[in-house]
């Protein structure tokens, strides 16, 4: 004849429904969280000037750089200035980001044909102007 263990006693396994704390009646029902779209960034002006190996491109998110392949991305928070010239020999636009703690990143897209750097020069202080005014 086998023995049975014997039932266990009180204090083992879940508690009896009669037994489990109620919820306090001062609490509020958890929100529905529904999940938040991305918001598009406000539609605003940007410039684009790009060569064979280089880009540059401002827009209401702030200025982009490809270079060879590698892109470096700046935020307008997170940016102090933005410098732009022509190169010394007139055939390029030579872009900078100075960054808030001093940093400083430049790029440089060649203008073919060489009309086009005057175009870029215009445009960008245009976009710039919209997005940074001085004053």
């Amino acid at each position: 004849m086998t023995q049975q263990p014997p039932p266990p006693g009180p204090g083992f396994g879940p508690p009896p429904p009669q037994y489990a704390p109620a919820p306090p009646p001062y609490a509020p029902a958890p929100p529905a969280y529904a999940p938040v779209p991305p918001q598009p960034a406000p539609a605003g002006p940007d410039f684009l000037a790009v060569d064979k190996r280089n880009a540059v491109v401002v827009d209401a998110s702030g200025v982009a750089f490809e270079l060879s392949g590698y892109t470096l991305e700046f935020r307008w928070p997170e940016i102090h200035g933005v410098h732009y010239k022509p190169s010394p020999d007139g055939k390029a636009l030579m872009v900078a980001v100075v960054q808030l703690d001093g940093r400083f990143h430049e790029c440089v897209v060649e203008a073919k044909p060489r009309a086009r750097l005057q175009e870029w020069l215009a445009q960008l202080a245009w976009v710039l102007g919209h997005y940074r005014p001085t004053g």
